[in-house]
């Protein structure tokens, strides 16, 4: 019943301040809400429902109109991690690596664009027929990505990645079983002794959050350049440029790859620099950044197994247009590289680190690999894992006389 209640007053809401149902508000939204929460009172006034029916209905419909729709306190809850939202009528939340229904749906299909249109617009994004998808992020920081028919046949969709608005410390992942005080100090170690990283993981594996926790041993001296398409890196540093790639607009001109931006970095004196991910041809001049004195450099990349990340970098810069023989490219990483953490989402929905895997040169035919620290399925109990020291030596700790400097 309320259901159908809310359909009604929202479009006669609409109507009355002729927002032709397109959800993009003009200048004025503060005054304009004012507006709609008035009309609303009035209109809710008469109904034989309770006090607290009428309240919901009033929130719920000044959300579809002026906020984020029914999502909106689920984007306010810090115990959901990700929003995934699969046409008006079905909207997920996960929570501790669960996912679970969330109990809420939007009021149309037309509602839920408005809401998308809302927070793409926000960041020069568009969606149209011939853009039927789109990354942006929130004020908050939260990653959203948005398709719509018809690509997608189960109508619009909306993905929410939330972040913390406090990233996590290396010892707070700790304290939650991400890894080992021992894998957190050599990981600390690694950065101070400016050694460059891949973080390797599947999809919502937690690499973003590593390298936020990762980075925070970064001298506060040093100049960070972070490069992006959607920006969701957090560095509480002092001396931080942030740079966000950007897509052709309507006339299909103005495009500004992450290519673009890493050779564009190198002109700008950085001391370290850190890209959000590699998918792509500057995959190659982030390597040469890495080998032409920009060390303590860190990225992330998409990939089950270290190995399987070295492979991905040999075929990303193959497909960046490179001519370049598949020795060369492997001296390339090999000399670049010095770690590669590989982050996993664990059967319980933990994400965690399942092992530091050192480059320790190149053989005739394959990059070589020694795995420092990996992930036992046993642990202590025999129902946990934990990660574990392998026993080999890093190169860079022999080259310390057994130690860190």
């Amino acid at each position: 019943m309320t259901t159908g209640i809310a359909r009604a007053l929202h479009a006669k809401a609409i109507e009355q301040l002729d927002l032709r149902n397109t959800g993009i508000l003009p200048g004025g939204g503060n005054g304009l809400r004012d507006i709609a929460k008035k009309f609303l009172e009035r209109e809710l006034k008469p109904l034989d429902i309770s006090e607290d029916q009428k309240s919901t209905l009033e929130t719920g419909i000044l959300d579809e109109m002026f906020a984020y729709g029914p999502i909106t306190p689920l984007l306010a809850d810090p115990s959901v991690s990700e929003i995934m939202v699969v046409g008006k009528a079905s909207v997920y939340v996960e929570k501790q690596g669960i996912v679970q229904a969330a109990n809420v749906s939007f009021l149309s299909d037309d509602s839920l664009r408005s809401t998308i249109d809302r927070m793409i617009s926000a960041v020069n994004r568009r969606l149209d027929e011939a853009n039927p998808y789109a990354d942006a992020r929130l004020p908050d920081g939260s990653r959203v990505n948005a398709i719509i028919p018809p690509v997608s046949l189960s109508g619009p969709c909306l993905t929410i990645r939330k972040f913390r608005a406090t990233p996590y410390s290396l010892d707070e992942l700790v304290c939650i079983g991400a890894l080992t005080e021992e894998a957190g100090t050599f990981l600390k170690n690694a950065v101070l002794q400016k050694m460059n990283i891949i973080i390797s993981g599947g999809t919502g594996s937690g690499k973003t959050t590593l390298l936020n926790a990762l980075s925070q041993y970064i001298p506060e001296h040093e100049r960070i350049i972070t490069i992006e398409d959607a920006a969701e890196i957090k560095l509480i540093k002092p001396h931080v440029v942030r740079l966000e790639s950007r897509p052709p607009n309507s006339e299909g001109v103005g495009e500004v790859t992450i290519r673009d931006l890493v050779r564009n970095s190198l002109r700008m004196r950085p001391d370290r620099i850190i890209v959000g991910e590699c998918r792509g041809g500057e995959t190659l001049d982030m390597l040469q950044a890495m080998n032409t004195g920009h060390d303590g450099s860190i990225t992330t990349g998409h990939a089950n197994t270290p190995r399987d990340m070295l492979r991905r970098l040999e075929t990303m810069v193959l497909v960046g247009g490179i001519d370049m023989p598949l020795r060369a490219i492997r001296d390339q990483i090999a000399s670049a590289i010095d770690l590669i953490v590989q982050v996993s989402r664990l059967a319980d929905g933990r994400r965690a680190v399942t092992s530091i895997t050192e480059i320790a040169g190149i053989g005739e035919n394959q990059i070589l690999l020694q795995e420092l620290f990996q992930r036992n399925r046993g642990g202590k109990t025999g129902t946990e894992s934990e990660l574990i020291r392998t026993g080999i030596r890093a190169r860079i700790e022999s080259a310390n006389d057994g130690g860190w400097e």
